[in-house]
C-alpha cells in the first residue's frame, strides 16, 4: 500500500504539484512515465482485492442478520490438496495444502441427539463466493432441517489476491468441496453419513456434478441448476476476455486450442459415463450465461451412456441464468421441484407440503 501511495504522489507531483513548463516536462523520460503508470495500475489491481476482503467481512455480518434467527452460523478453516505442480516444487510453501474457509449452517431447532441430512452447497462464479445472494435458499433449507456446508474453495473472492490466483476451475476445487464434506462427517455427530447430497447452480452445479461422478459412494443425490457443462464449447461462445481467466499463467496457462484435452478433463460432459447416483438438472432456454445448448449437450451425453437421471428444460422463464433463484412466483415454484427431488433421496425431517410453506420459511410474511 505504501508503494501504491508513493506512485500516486509521484504522478501528482510530476503533473500537478510542481508548476512545470513544457521544457521541464520534456525532461521527464517516457520510460519513467510508463513505469509510473504501470505502478499505478498494479496498485489499483491490488486495491480491488482489498475491497473484496472488506465486502466479504460486511457480507458475513449480513448473514447473521438475515438467517441468524433460524440457523447457527459458523465459518471453519480447513485445508485442501496442494496446488498442481507441487510435486515439482522447490519451496515448502508450494507443497503445503491449500487453506480455505467454509460456512456451516445448522438449524436452530434440531435435536442434538439425532442425525440430520447434509447438503454440500457449492457457490457459482468463475471467481465467486458464498454470499447473502443465497439468503432465501438457506432459510428454506433450514426449515427442512438440512445441515449445510458451503466451501469457499480455491479461487473464491473475498480472501485476497493469493487465494484468488489459486483458482483451479474444474480441477482441485472439486477436491476442496469434497474435503469440506468429509470434514463434516468427521467432526459433526449430528450429520447422517448415509444422507449426503450435493446442490449448486452454474459453476456450483458443475462442481456438484463432478463430485457426483467421482465419489458416488459418498453422495445419495445431486441437484445441478444451469450447470456449466462443457468448457470447450463455452470458450467458443463467451466474450473474448472470458478465456483469459482460464489461460492466465497462474491457472491453466494455455488456451483451449493449445490444450483441448485439459479443458475436456474439467468438463462434466466428458465424464457423463461415470454417473451412478440420482441427479436432477434444470436449465432455461433464455439463460444468458450457460447457454441451453451447453446443458443439452450434457443431457444428451448422459442419455447416450444410458444413465438414469432427471431433467427439465424450462422455456423463457424470467431471470435467465438466475431463473429458479429469483424471488418471483415461477422461481419459487421451480425451486420447490428441486426440493422435492432432494426430499425423495435425503428424507429431511421436515418436508414442505406446498409452496406456501416454503415461502413462509424464506420470506416470513407472504399472502
Amino acid at each position: 500500500m505504501k508503494s501504491f501511495c508513493q506512485s500516486i504522489f509521484r504522478i501528482l507531483f510530476l503533473f500537478f504539484i510542481v508548476p512545470v513548463t513544457l521544457p521541464a516536462l520534456a525532461q521527464v523520460s517516457t520510460d519513467e512515465l510508463r513505469r509510473g503508470q504501470q505502478s499505478l495500475q498494479e496498485g489499483f489491481h491490488n486495491l480491488r482485492f482489498r475491497l473484496d476482503v472488506l465486502e466479504k467481512a460486511i457480507d458475513d455480518i449480513q448473514w447473521h442478520m438475515d438467517v441468524g434467527d433460524v440457523a447457527y452460523i459458523d465459518k471453519l478453516f480447513m485445508a485442501g490438496p496442494p496446488p498442481r505442480g507441487a510435486d515439482r516444487a522447490t519451496t515448502l510453501n508450494e507443497t503445503n495444502p491449500i487453506k480455505f474457509w467454509t460456512y456451516v449452517f445448522i438449524p436452530k431447532d434440531i435435536d442434538p441427539s439425532k442425525k440430520y441430512p447434509l447438503l454440500v452447497f457449492s457457490h457459482g462464479g468463475v471467481h465467486g463466493d458464498f454470499n447473502t445472494y443465497y439468503t432465501h435458499i438457506i432459510r428454506e433449507l433450514m426449515a427442512q432441517q438440512y445441515i449445510v456446508v458451503a466451501p469457499e474453495y480455491r479461487g473464491s473472492t473475498g480472501y485476497g489476491r493469493r487465494h484468488h490466483e489459486l483458482i483451479d476451475y474444474g480441477g482441485l476445487e472439486n477436491d476442496d468441496v469434497h474435503q469440506a464434506m468429509l470434514m463434516m462427517l468427521e467432526n459433526y455427530s449430528i450429520v447422517d453419513s448415509r444422507r449426503v447430497g450435493l446442490i449448486g447452480w452454474s459453476h456450483g452445479g458443475m462442481i456438484s456434478l463432478m463430485n457426483a461422478f467421482e465419489h458416488p459412494q459418498h453422495y445419495k443425490c445431486a441437484y445441478a441448476g444451469v450447470p456449466v457443462s462443457d468448457l470447450v464449447a463455452r470458450m467458443g461462445y463467451k466474450r473474448a476476455g472470458y478465456e483469459d481467466w482460464f489461460s492466465a499463467d497462474y491457472h491453466i496457462g494455455q488456451t483451449v486450442d493449445q490444450n483441448i484435452d485439459e479443458y475436456r478433463r474439467r468438463s462434466p460432459v466428458y465424464h457423463a459415463h461415470k454417473l451412478r447416483i440420482p441427479v436432477l438438472i434444470h436449465t432455461n432456454t433464455i439463460d444468458e450465461d450457460v447457454h441451453v445448448l451447453e446443458v443439452e449437450s450434457l443431457i444428451n451425453a448422459l442419455k447416450a451412456h444410458n444413465r438414469q437421471f432427471e431433467y427439465e428444460i424450462f422455456k423463457d422463464v424470467p431471470g435467465g441464468h438466475s431463473f429458479d433463484r429469483m424471488d418471483h412466483r415461477m422461481g419459487r415454484d421451480i425451486r420447490f421441484k428441486a426440493y422435492k427431488f432432494l426430499e425423495k433421496h435425503l428424507d429431511p425431517p421436515r418436508k414442505f407440503r406446498n409452496v406456501r410453506e416454503m415461502e413462509q420459511a424464506a420470506y416470513r410474511f407472504t399472502r
